[in-house]
Parts: structure tokens; C-alpha cells; sequence
């Protein structure tokens, strides 16, 4: 009985929502025969944001202004009515009077849908009830919405409609615009955080024939004109590295990379990464301008460096802890990997700890096994997790004092990775051993191991000073600074399963 209620309940929505629609369109053609029609319009004279007029009303008082947004409310009183528009930067209300914007253009404006464009001229004053408002002297129709918006009071909830149309996700909710709005300053600081430090910013190429800097599968496509198969970047790394060999000593890229791998709450198969590289430092100096890059971008933003993540507490202004990842294994876990000696022992330890891994993983792939299990999501507060096995650090310079290890760290906050970065390997004849051992792991079957990069093999037998990198993710810092839970949150056309399949 209940299934059929709720099939009788939409078939009954479904024909209003249809009627609706159709009332829109027959409001169109009626404007269009009586030669209103809006989308002959060709722009309009926007002086002012609503933000502008409600943060500095007592400038506005009295002063005539012209705005532009979209109708999101109405209330018609006979010879009176108040209205809601919405703009860039927020609301305000509207008080349209027959005798101030004459006769036939109130008749039209009663005849407006919600989620109409109108352009609005008038004069800033407050209602008796204290509501900062315009007396509209002229009101435009300057396009009209055919869909029905929304309802007002349950908006747009289900995730999966908000993502697939997120333009009306952002007219009917403000918090996700003010986030989107975020990220653009978040950005903006960074930008502004690394000019003042003499980084340039460059491009480099999306379509690679060989997609290195990362362990991850690429996505492959062809290209007809040179008759070959290439593959979108998984990484900037490799590019960059390339411009630092000639002399460009510090340079960074903000730019989509594409990873063909699953969706979750902290992955997109397309994000956006930084990534920087600056001559004659190391992996401290990288830690350094990560603490205070993150620092200094929260302040700008949010005005504080004390923020709240998913209801706790995250304090930006202390110094970073830093650890290493076999320290951070054993506070977490009990096991020393300082004396475990061998591979077989290694895997001894991970089977009685049921640590589930490959015959070809070696010690180091399994202290990183044991790091993800015991340790990732412990790390809350911000901490560098240091020195990282050669294994699984292709691109970076071993420890000279312990060459099991590399001078390499990731930044952890909110138990997610946040950073990733090396004092870089810059001696291409240990690089080319590296890319063969990656070539061996391709051979037995990993999929996200590495390709010989020749022409940046040779780029570093031209010589490349002692550098430092380091690539962030753009997305997980948004979503760190907007208290956003995952990653389709601050994508604004996250991917999405197609609905024909």
C-alpha cells in the first residue's frame, strides 16, 4: 500500500512540475509577442553587489543604485509588493511600488517567476521592521527561467542531483557558493604566498608519452595526427624538474592531473595539484614553506589559524610535529622495523599482524603497509612524517647516513595526507637504477609502477643542483580550510557516473 501512496504522490507531482513549466514557456512566448522578449538583451549596468550595500548601508542610504540577480522571492500586496533578489555576494529585498515604477511595468513584474534574472534600479533605505531594502524606481526582465527551482524550504539535499547540477546547487545554497568563493581565495593566497617568495609560475604539458612523478595508473588515449598512444599527466614532477636543470631555480604549477583510479571521499579521478621545486634547499626547507604556507594561507582566509574540521579542533599556529615513519610505526603499532633486517622477517611480522601484502613486497613496502594500517588516521593535528624507505620513493635522494631510507616527507592533518615531498635525486645514474627497478615492478604486475623516462634522464646528466620539491593537494587543503567532508564538495563538476549506464 505504501508504494503505491508514494507512486500515486509523484504522479501527482510530476504533472504540476510540467504545468509549471509549461505556464513558464507560455510567459515567454506572450513576452516575446508583445516584443519583451529578454534574451534580446544584450548586458546591464551593474554598480553594486548586495554584500556592498548591507556591510556599508550608511554610506548607501538614500543613494540611488543598480543591481542585477536572481528573483528568489515575492510577495505581491495590490499596489505594493516585496521581492528577494540574489547576486554574486548575497540578498536583499526589494520593495516595488506601482506609482514608483509605473503602471504596466508592475503588471509585468507581477507576472515574474522565481528564478527569473532582473536588473533592479532604485533607493537604498530600511523598512520600519529594520530590513535594509531598495525602493525599486525600474526593474528589467533580463532572462527568463523556464525550470522551476528548488522548493524553498527542503532545497536541493540529495547529493547525488547536487553534484550532477551544481549550478542549481549554487543558487539555492549559500554555504556551498561560499565555499567555492573559498577555494578561488585559497588559491589566490597561495599565489600570493609563493610570488613574495620569487617562485614563478609556469605550465607545463597535460598530454605526456610518458606519465612518471607518481605511483598511478594513467589514463591512455590517442593521437591521431602522430599515430601514437599518450597519456594525461599524473604528476607535474618530471617537467618541473626539467626547467630547475635549466636554471629556473624556483618555479610551481597549479594544474588538473588524472589518476584512473577509484572515487571516494578523498579521491577524484581529475584534482588539482601543486607542485614546487626550488634549487639549492632540501626536504627541511620544504617542510619550512609548508608549515608556513598552510599557516599563512588560513590566516588570510579564514582570519584565524585555529579552525574547526568535522567538529575538532585544528591548531595551525603550533610548530609541525615531525617524526619518522619507522618511529611513527612504532609508537602506533609496537613493532621496530629499526630491528627487523631482511625481507623475509618483514613479512614474518605483517602475517602475524595480518597485514595483507604481495610475494613481491620488500621491507620497505611493508613498513609503508603497517604506516597506512596503524598510523594515517591517528595523525589529527598537522605532522611531517619522515624519511619514507627507498622502496617506495623512486624520485628522491637516499639518506646518506642510511640508505634504506629517503630524505622524504608527507604531511599528515585530519589523518589524511596533505603533502608529499623529497630533497630531490638529482644523480641520474642512481635515477636510472631507480627506473629499473620500477621497470621490474611493471614486469610483475604493478600497474602504477613507473616507466624509464629517458629525456629526463638526460636533463639530469646536464646537471641538477641540490633541490627541494613539493606537490600539495589543492583539493584536501579546501576541504581542510572550509570544514568540507569530502572531496566532491569542493570539485564544482565532481565525476559522476554517467546515467545512461
Amino acid at each position: 500500500m505504501a508504494e503505491q501512496n508514494n507512486a500515486k504522490a509523484q504522479n501527482t507531482q510530476m504533472p504540476d512540475i510540467n504545468e509549471q513549466i509549461q505556464v513558464r514557456r507560455t510567459k515567454l512566448e506572450t513576452l516575446q509577442a508583445n516584443g519583451k522578449n529578454p534574451f534580446t538583451i544584450m548586458k546591464y549596468d551593474v554598480t553594486e553587489h548586495t554584500s556592498d550595500i548591507r556591510d556599508n548601508f550608511e554610506q548607501y542610504e538614500g543613494k540611488n543604485v543598480s543591481i542585477a540577480g536572481r528573483l528568489m522571492a515575492k510577495r505581491v500586496m495590490g499596489k505594493a509588493s516585496f521581492a528577494n533578489v540574489l547576486d554574486l555576494k548575497g540578498n536583499i529585498q526589494l520593495y516595488v511600488a506601482r506609482d514608483s515604477v509605473g503602471e504596466e511595468p508592475y503588471a509585468d513584474f507581477k507576472k515574474f517567476d522565481i528564478g527569473d534574472i532582473v536588473g533592479v534600479k532604485g533607493e537604498v533605505f530600511r523598512t520600519q521592521k529594520g530590513e535594509i531594502s531598495i525602493h525599486v524606481s525600474e526593474i528589467t526582465l533580463l532572462s527568463k527561467s523556464l525550470q522551476v527551482l528548488p522548493e524553498k524550504y527542503h532545497g536541493l539535499k540529495d547529493t547525488d542531483t547536487r553534484y550532477r547540477q551544481r549550478y542549481v546547487d549554487l543558487i539555492v545554497n549559500p554555504e556551498v557558493r561560499d565555499t567555492f568563493v573559498k577555494r578561488s581565495q585559497i588559491i589566490k593566497e597561495i599565489r600570493n604566498f609563493l610570488d613574495e617568495q620569487n617562485f614563478i609560475e609556469v605550465e607545463t604539458p597535460m598530454l605526456v608519452a610518458n606519465a612518471g612523478g607518481a605511483a598511478a595508473r594513467p589514463f591512455t588515449t590517442h593521437y591521431n595526427a602522430l599515430d601514437e598512444d599518450i597519456n594525461l599527466r599524473i604528476s607535474l614532477e618530471l617537467y618541473l624538474k626539467r626547467l630547475i636543470v635549466g636554471g629556473l631555480e624556483r618555479v610551481y604549477e597549479i594544474g588538473r592531473v588524472f589518476r584512473n583510479e577509484g572515487v571516494d571521499t578523498r579521491h577524484n579521478p581529475e584534482f588539482t595539484l601543486m607542485e614546487l621545486y626550488q634549487a639549492y634547499t632540501d626536504y627541511y626547507g620544504m617542510m619550512d614553506l609548508a608549515e608556513n604556507m598552510y599557516r599563512t594561507v588560513c590566516r588570510k582566509v579564514n582570519g584565524t589559524t585555529v579552525i574547526s574540521y568535522g567538529g575538532v579542533e585544528i591548531d595551525l599556529s603550533k610548530p609541525f610535529e615531525r617524526i619518522t615513519m619507522v618511529d611513527a610505526v612504532k609508537k602506533y603499532s609496537g613493532v621496530d622495523f629499526n630491528n627487523i633486517h631482511t625481507d623475509e622477517e618483514a613479512k614474518a611480522i605483517a602475517k602475524e599482524h595480518n597485514i595483507e601484502f604481495e610475494e613481491r613486497h620488500k621491507k620497505g613496502d611493508i613498513l609503508n603497509l603497517f604506516f597506512e594500517e596503524y598510523v594515517e588516521e591517528k595523525l589529527v593535528q598537522p605532522t611531517f612524517v619522515m624519511d619514507h624507505p627507498v622502496e617506495i620513493s623512486p624520485l628522491t635522494k637516499k639518506k646518506p647516513d642510511n640508505p634504506e631510507y629517503t630524505e622524504r616527507f608527507e604531511l599528515f592533518i585530519t589523518g589524511r595526507e596533505m603533502a608529499n615531498a623529497y630533497s630531490e635525486l638529482n644523480d641520474p645514474i642512481d635515477q636510472r637504477q631507480r627506473f629499473e627497478a620500477q621497470e621490474a615492478l611493471l614486469a610483475a604486475g604493478d600497474e602504477e609502477a613507473n616507466h624509464t623516462d629517458e629525456d629526463f634522464l638526460n636533463a639530469l646528466a646536464y646537471g641538477m643542483p641540490p633541490t627541494g620539491g613539493i606537490g600539495f593537494g589543492i583539493d584536501r587543503m579546501v576541504m581542510l580550510l572550509t570544514d568540507s567532508a569530502a572531496i566532491r564538495d569542493v570539485l564544482l563538476f565532481p565525476t559522476m557516473k554517467s546515467l545512461d549506464k
